[in-house]
C-alpha cells in the first residue's frame, strides 16, 4: 500500500524539484503550487486563476498556465483532457492512477490508492497478454457522486 503525502509534503516537494532545477518560486508561483496540491477536486486553470487572484490581483492567467506546463515538464502532475470541456489537473497524484467522475456537478474524486496495486497488476498483464509496452494508462469512472445522487 502506498502512503499517501499530505498536501503540505507535497507542496514541500514540489518546490524542492523546481529549486533544483533552478527556477525561481515567486510568490505567484508558491500560491499555485499551493492551490493545486490543497485541491482535492482536481481544478482547471481557470479555477487556479481565480483562487490566487484575491491575494495577487496582478497575476495573469499565463503564469498559472506556465505553472501547470513548467510541472508537466516534470511530471509533477497529472493532466485530465476532457475535449472541448477542457482539463482538470492532479497535482496530489501525478502518477496514473482511476478518477470518479460526476456526470452531473463535475466533481472528480480519487479513490483509496490502497487499490492502486490491483490496477498495476491488470496494466502488467494487460500488457504481458498482448505484447504492448504500457507508456501510461488512464482509467476513469463515470456516475453520479453521492451528493448529486441525494438531490435526485
Amino acid at each position: 500500500m502506498q502512503l499517501m503525502e499530505t498536501p503540505d509534503q507535497r507542496l514541500s516537494a514540489l518546490l524542492a524539484r523546481l529549486r533544483a532545477h533552478g527556477h525561481r518560486l515567486t510568490p505567484q508561483r508558491v500560491a499555485i503550487l499551493r492551490a493545486l496540491v490543497h485541491d482535492a477536486n482536481h481544478p482547471n486553470v481557470e479555477s487556479l486563476h481565480q483562487r490566487i487572484l484575491a491575494e495577487f490581483p496582478t497575476t495573469s492567467l499565463a503564469t498559472v498556465y506556465k505553472t501547470i506546463a513548467l510541472l508537466k515538464e516534470y511530471g509533477e502532475v497529472l493532466e485530465l483532457g476532457f475535449g472541448e470541456l477542457g482539463s482538470r489537473y492532479d497535482g496530489r497524484r501525478p502518477a496514473p492512477h482511476p478518477h470518479l467522475i460526476c456526470t452531473r456537478c463535475g466533481a472528480i474524486r480519487d479513490p483509496d490508492p490502497s487499490g492502486d496495486a490491483e490496477l498495476v497488476a491488470l496494466v502488467e498483464r494487460l500488457a504481458g497478454q498482448t505484447g504492448f509496452a504500457v507508456q501510461s494508462h488512464r482509467l476513469d469512472l463515470f456516475g453520479l457522486c453521492s451528493a448529486c445522487r441525494t438531490t435526485s
